[in-house]
């Protein structure tokens, strides 16, 4: 569609838009526009003096504005179609019942010019396709032939005055262009407004954008990573946490075995802070039972025979009377392990109280 001549929207000139876009080139300006204007101006003004330049009527005219333009750039459907008769083309009022009475099918036509609420645009045939030309669009807008009609239909519904351009057009590039190819369009195009409130928007998100950027100290960081730093401290606390949880688990353990140490019965071997299994507590046992024997023996005066201890068996035999109770490896390991979970207690309770 790049071949198609499309004047966009500036002030007020809608209507010069309009003009061009159905020529498809540059060929009014505002200054020539305002010259026609101001030449029907001149007829009006010669007719309402026929009637006298002193009555009342002639004195009221030339107080009003004109008709036909104003400073805004807008101009009358009189100034389009005199500006058209000098390329030898005609309008003709689409919405007239005169002209409905010929039930031409819209399609057979060449171009239309639309008007609603001083807004002129172009909806004109370049080739074998339709394409709406208003000059408030960012570009042209194709129609398909079975939708033209229904096109036509709403605007006249939506109050528009439709005027059909009878006469040959100029010849221009698009409409030689387009009667060999066919276009397609696959994105319909926007108001200039949406455009424009759309780069607006896009403006302010790039502003805030910068805000962010800058209240991160130029870091650049966004939420996402923002997140994910987050989530690693907090994975980073927890393995700091269990880690001095197992320190705390390591330093109990120990206050609990330096405190079996301390409380053991003095007829009891050293553990130096380990667990003993069964058959350790067995053997220190009978080394025990050995050396007390032997002290015994020396002790007993010559000739006189003493009753040895009995030496202790893997099951729960007795341990001798020097002992007192029987006790067994079991009992010896239960009593242990009490005395190890009480020395625990102990600590935790002093250290709660400190």
């Amino acid at each position: 569609m790049e071949s198609i001549f499309h004047e966009k929207q500036e002030g007020s000139l809608c209507a010069q838009h309009c003009l061009n876009n159905l020529l498809q080139g540059e060929y009014f300006s505002p200054v020539e526009l305002s010259s026609i204007a101001h030449q029907l101006d001149e007829e009006e003004r010669m007719r309402m003096a026929e009637g006298g330049i002193t009555s009342e009527d002639y004195r009221t005219f030339l107080q009003q504005p004109s008709g036909n333009m104003d400073d805004s750039g807008f101009f009358s459907i009189q100034v389009i179609s005199n500006a058209l008769k000098v390329w030898g083309l005609e309008l003709i009022l689409f919405n007239s019942p005169e002209y409905q009475r010929l039930r031409i099918d819209p399609i057979n036509e060449r171009s239309f010019i639309c008007n609603y609420k001083e807004h002129w645009f172009t909806v004109r045939k370049l080739g074998k396709q339709w394409f709406n030309l208003n000059s408030l669009l960012t570009g042209p807008e194709l129609i398909s032939d079975t939708y033209l009609a229904l096109f036509l239909a709403q605007l006249q519904q939506e109050g528009y005055s439709i005027f059909v351009v009878k006469g040959d057009l100029p010849d221009c590039e698009a409409d030689q262009l387009l009667q060999m190819i066919r276009v397609q369009q696959m994105h319909r195009p926007k108001l200039i407004g949406e455009e424009l409130a759309q780069l607006k928007e896009q403006r302010v998100q790039k502003t805030d954008l910068e805000r962010a950027l800058e209240a991160n100290d130029g870091s650049g960081m966004l939420d996402d990573d923002e997140e994910d730093l987050r989530r690693a401290l907090a994975l980073s606390r927890q393995e700091i946490d269990m880690e001095d949880e197992e320190a705390d688990l390591r330093r109990a353990i120990q206050l609990s075995m330096q405190g079996s140490s301390r409380n053991a019965s003095q007829d009891m071997p050293q553990t130096s802070g380990t667990h003993l299994t069964s058959e350790e507590l067995r053997k220190r046992r009978e080394a025990y039972f050995e050396k007390q024997q032997q002290q015994q023996q020396q002790q007993d005066p010559p000739g006189q025979i003493s009753c040895p201890c009995e030496r202790p068996t893997t099951s729960s035999g007795a341990l001798g009377s020097d002992l007192g109770d029987a006790m067994s490896e079991e009992d010896m390991l239960q009593a242990a392990v009490t005395m190890s979970l009480e020395t625990v207690r102990n600590n935790l309770k002093t250290e709660g109280k400190q």
